[in-house]
Parts: C-alpha cells; structure tokens; sequence
C-alpha cells in the first residue's frame, strides 16, 4: 500500500514491529494489547522469560497467550538458544510454525543467564536452521570482560567477528543483528550478503550516551553509543536501504526496578511507536522511507508478503507521553509508586498521533 501523504496526515499499512518484549503475568497483560495502539499488527516476541522458551511447546503456548490479548495481532514465535535445542528440535519448531530462535551471550542482557558462551557448540543447530528456512536473531555483544578490554561501549563492535564467521559457515542462514547502535555495525551488515539484516530501534534512533548516563529509563542493552553512531543509524534508515528495519526491542520494567541500586536494561516504546516514527523521519526528512522501516523491508526478509489489512492514519497532531503507565492490576495504584512502567519520552509530546485505524 503506498503512502497517502498531505501536509498534515499520512496513511500507511499497520507497521510490524521485529524486536519486541511483551512479558508475563501482569506485565504481559498490561504490555500486549498496546501493541496495537502503538501502530502495530505484526511483532515478532521476544523470548527471554523467566524460564526462558526452549521448547516448541513452551513458544506456542506463549503465543496462544498473548493472542489472547492482541486477537488482531501476528505474533511470530521465537525459541531461546540453549543446549537443549538440537537439531531435531529446530525440525519440530519449523514444521509448527515458530519463526527463528533468540541468541542471547551470556550476562548481557535481561534473563540472559542461560545464554551462550560458545557459538561453535550450536552449529548443527544452525545448520538444521538453514535447513529449515528458520531465522537467527543475534542479540549482538561480547560479554564485558575487562581482561580483554570489553566493556559496555565495545561490546557490540567486538562482537562483529562472530557475525562475519557465522555469516561465512552458513550463508543461507538468515541472520538478523538485532538493535545495533553503532558506526561499525551498520557498515558490517551493509558488506555482507542479502541473507544478514539489521534491526534498529526507535529510541537508539534519538539518544546518545549522554541522554542514558544518569537517566534509567533511557538505560537498555545494548547502550546508545556516540553521536557519530547514531548519525550512522539515521543515515542507514534515511537511505532507506532494504535489510535495515524496525524493532523496537520495547522492553518495560516497573519503575521500581528502573530506578533502584541497579536499573534494569530496557526502554519502553510500545504504546507510542508509530507516532514516535513519524515525527523522527519527519525531522530527518524522509517521511517518503517511513513506510519501508516501518513495514516493507522486514516483511520482505522474513518472507511474510502483504501486512495485515487495513491502515492506520496519522495526523500531525500533538501526543502526550504520559508520565507512566499503570500495570495490570494495580489501577488503584499511584503512577508514581513501583506498580507502573515509565515509557521513553515520558512527560513530553511528540509531534504526530494516530487518529484513524481501520
């Protein structure tokens, strides 16, 4: 569907969101059906759950919940890399419809305890991914580790070799390096084949480490870098280059673990994506690529055709962000206690709002 674009509306097809954190319990209820407000039918849900999904099962139960919730919603199923999922395995996600499997290395990030310290372990279970047309999304750092002088700020640049070697051994594989935040990692993707993609998110789009260091709610994994890393990320998305599309890596938290000794990683986009979009690529001066970040591109990479039916329009009209959001359950709670979650751009506006869907 092309755009249809005034001076003060533009009307697109439900976006799809790549990288997305929807939770349990009350989170996941509070989080999930504001996938749609946000702007999007289509996400793909991430699989760090306490305990992770490693089996089959475990992702369609998951999914069959969150349907639940978001009836309207296409919510592509994803595994968690572990020891325990082997080749056979991988045969059996394939054939019930789960989509790609989660690589998360060990400590990097939220409930990552379980995840890889080896990657040459998993090559059969790569090779049956190949096999089986499945999807790698690569959370996209070394662990810190100050013997090998990797902290926070190196990580993802560090953990670009992996990307090539495993690129190189299965080059059908398709491979997405997920959320990347710098310089480095958007000229990668770009030098390797059609089969490697890149997510980038909202929020890495307008901070910098400046606007995270000493503000938890903006704190996520992996960190925004410097200012000419994210001049990189706008650049790539104002080129409108096919294999770099939206995933939000949303990722709430109550504020009570934001804000206390050691905030949690995440930042909190869900219920104001599109919008949030919208008036990024209107101030970069690219409305015209909106649609192919948004929609087109992932799409066309993850093999899924036309997006849903229908549109969403948006009107260059104000937003209010508000200050939180309170989780399912605790309503009668203050906004201000730890019973809520603190959306990124929290108290301000933001310059375009969805006024129609249909």
């Amino acid at each position: 569907m092309a755009a249809a674009n005034t001076e003060s509306t533009i009307t697109l097809p439900w976006a799809s969101d790549f990288h997305c954190h929807l939770r349990q319990g009350d989170m996941m209820n509070t989080i999930t059906p504001m996938v749609e407000q946000g702007g999007v039918r289509t996400v793909l849900a991430m699989p760090n759950l306490t305990p992770p999904l490693t089996t089959t099962e475990m992702a369609i139960d998951y999914g069959k919940s969150l349907q639940k919730l978001a009836p309207n919603v296409h919510f592509i199923l994803t595994l968690y890399l572990n020891p325990k999922l082997t080749p056979e395995e991988i045969r059996k996600a394939a054939k019930a419809g789960i989509t790609a499997v989660k690589v998360y290395p060990s400590g990097v990030t939220t409930n990552s305890d379980w995840g890889v310290l080896d990657f040459k372990i998993y090559y059969p279970t790569f090779q049956a991914m190949q096999e089986n047309n499945m999807v790698l999304c690569l959370h996209g750092e070394c662990p810190s580790d100050a013997s090998k002088d990797i902290c926070i700020l190196n990580a993802e640049e560090r953990f670009l070799a992996t990307l090539r070697e495993l690129h190189q051994e299965f080059p059908k594989l398709r491979i997405v390096l997920e959320h990347a935040t710098t310089k480095a990692a958007v000229e990668c993707v770009k030098s390797l084949g059609d089969t490697v993609a890149c997510t980038i998110t909202a929020h890495h789009l307008f901070i910098t480490i400046d606007d995270w260091a000493g503000h938890p709610h903006h704190f996520c994994k992996p960190v925004a870098k410097f200012p000419h890393d994210r001049d990189a990320l706008r650049e790539v998305v104002k080129s409108g280059h096919p294999r770099f599309f939206l995933g939000s890596d949303s990722a709430p938290h109550p504020r009570s673990a934001k804000q206390g000794e050691k905030p949690a990683a995440g930042v909190f986009t869900t219920p104001i994506l599109i919008p949030l979009m919208a008036t990024l690529f209107e101030t970069l001066g690219c409305m015209d690529k909106l649609e192919g970040f948004i929609s087109t591109n992932g799409r066309n990479f993850y093999g899924l055709g036309q997006p849903p039916a229908g549109s969403i329009t948006l009107t260059r009209s104000p937003t209010y962000v508000p200050e939180a959001y309170a989780i399912s359950g605790s309503e009668q709670a203050s906004l201000n206690d730890n019973m809520s979650v603190v959306p990124f751009m929290a108290g301000t506006e933001i310059a375009w709002t969805i006024t129609k869907t249909v």
